[in-house]
């Protein structure tokens, strides 16, 4: 290969490929390789959905080794430029659609940042909203609001309506196993708002650090950061959190630790019975208090799901429960179900006015909980997600069997495992494709250490609808980084 320009031609079922690559300039063959094809897609001499000459072809055609077309067919691949999928070979990327032109000079080259709204979006946080159920609601609604007394459209006492209170206590001691009565359950407007009261009560109390999962959600940790507590990770792995790092050296100040144990977020493992049994005892020891996020508690799919942990220690214990998983975000509704002698710290602090929840969507709930519409509705959304939980694992098996699904078969996401090093690539493919992603380091607290549990997508199989799914799906696989030891027959 001592020349700077090559062709190359190959059959590709709808006449001969010919390309035309500069392989001149700095760096080796692999490099000069990549950068001719990404130049040649850039400038549209390769428009999207080309297919590509396989590795072997190209090699042959170019006089260069086979393997250095097969590894820079997957650099582009991860980078967003190709898509390699079994079955279909090597093609050119589908591009976001060019603005409309303003002047008369024509845009060669695409834009620097991937298009603002993605077309496709498996990000965590939000149930198929798409199946909220109106009818059942609204039906729900117009009992709640006739039997209302005129007091229920008056500010409330900070605690929650006695009503939802009710439907909650029996609830959650029929599906969940918690121990509790309306007295001890306090309705918040979102887990993060429960969160924060609880962060100012503990810190009024004493306390000045809170252990957390090494893995969570940012806005969790700064809702207690901002009560003046501090955070301190919890090494995660396949048993769930290490809860034994509660006592390590330095960890005297520690008064409350964060935990999910019946479904991780994000890594989605369960907490081991042995560290359910060590969390309580050291809560019982201490005198401190564990917070139980039980966010999507209901939804196990391979087996009954595990009881809350509040069951064992009533009064260590703070169970958290959420509508937004079974039902929407935008009610804005969530439940605690205190330690007794939380509670009065808790209702004088909302009662301040900061913290109040609407009176009639409390109504409204405890009516459809009462009447069988919740329990119909989880059952439902259940069996909709286990499906599409099925059809993700199937689609994998068969197209990227190298991309294990980790955690278990529960809640509304998956963990994708990737192989080392292709987390910030593969998102930056997804998002050159219109895919709305997050991986695992987005959730790692900034004091944990790296490594553990590695590189990996949080995959939402639970936010679209249902109509929308089979493309999310596509264009998952479509991102996907090819086998490290396939990339030759990817490239094919």
């Amino acid at each position: 290969m001592d020349g700077s320009w090559a062709n190359a031609a190959a059959g590709t079922g709808a006449g001969d490929l010919h390309l035309d690559l500069d392989l001149s300039g700095p760096g080796g063959l692999r490099a000069r390789l990549v950068r001719a094809l990404r130049d040649a897609v850039r400038s549209g001499r390769l428009a999207p959905g080309t297919r590509l000459p396989s590795s072997r072809t190209l090699a042959a055609d170019l006089a260069l080794a086979r393997n250095t077309v097969a590894e820079a067919y997957a650099e582009l691949v991860a980078e967003g430029w190709l898509t390699a999928l079994r079955g279909s070979g090597t093609r050119v990327a589908p591009r976001p659609a060019a603005a409309p032109r303003t002047t008369g000079v024509r845009r060669t080259v695409p834009p620097l940042r991937p298009p603002v709204a993605p077309t496709y979006d498996l990000r965590p946080g939000t149930a198929d909203v798409s199946a909220f159920p109106r009818t059942e609601w609204l039906a729900a609604a117009r009992r709640a609001l006739a039997a209302a007394p005129n007091e229920a459209l008056g500010y409330g006492d900070g605690q929650g309506r006695p009503e939802l209170r009710a439907a909650l206590a029996g609830y959650l001691a029929r599906a969940r196993g918690v121990r509790t009565d309306p007295a001890r359950i306090v309705v918040s407007a979102g887990f993060t708002q429960g969160l924060a009261v609880l962060g100012r009560v503990l810190h009024a109390r004493g306390a000045r650090e809170v252990g957390v999962e090494a893995y969570g959600l940012e806005f969790h940790r700064d809702a207690l950061e901002r009560t003046g507590l501090r955070t301190h990770p919890l090494p995660v792995d396949d048993r769930g959190a290490d809860v034994a790092e509660l006592e390590g050296p330095g960890r005297k100040g520690v008064g409350a630790v964060l935990l999910s144990p019946a479904h991780q977020f994000p890594t989605g493992g369960v907490l081991h019975p042995d560290r359910r049994t060590a969390v309580v005892d050291w809560a019982t020891r201490t005198g401190g208090l564990v917070v139980e996020d039980d966010y999507d508690g209901e939804f196990r799919y391979d087996r009954q799901p595990v009881g809350a942990l509040q069951g064992l220690a009533p009064e260590h214990v703070v169970y958290c429960g959420t509508s937004s998983k079974a039902l929407a975000p935008g009610l804005r509704l969530s439940w605690m179900v205190l330690p007794e002698h939380l509670v009065p710290d808790v209702v004088v602090l909302r009662r301040t006015g900061e913290w109040t929840t609407g009176q009639l969507e409390q109504l409204t709930l405890a009516e459809f909980i009462d009447c069988g519409a919740y329990d119909r509705h989880v059952r439902a959304m259940r069996l909709r997600y286990r499906r599409r939980r099925d059809q993700l694992v199937a689609a994998l098996a068969a197209h990227a069997p190298h991309i294990a699904v980790t955690g278990i078969a529960a809640g509304l996401h998956a963990v994708l495992a990737l192989p080392p090093g292709t987390e910030a690539a593969t998102l930056r493919a997804a998002a050159w494709r219109g895919l709305a992603l997050e991986g695992l380091g987005r959730f790692r607290h900034p004091q944990a250490p790296s490594g553990i549990p590695g590189d990996g997508l949080i995959v939402a199989y639970g936010t679209p609808a249902d109509h929308a799914f089979s493309g999310e799906l596509e264009a998952l696989l479509s991102v996907l980084p090819p086998a490290p030891d396939d990339a030759v027959s990817m490239a094919e």
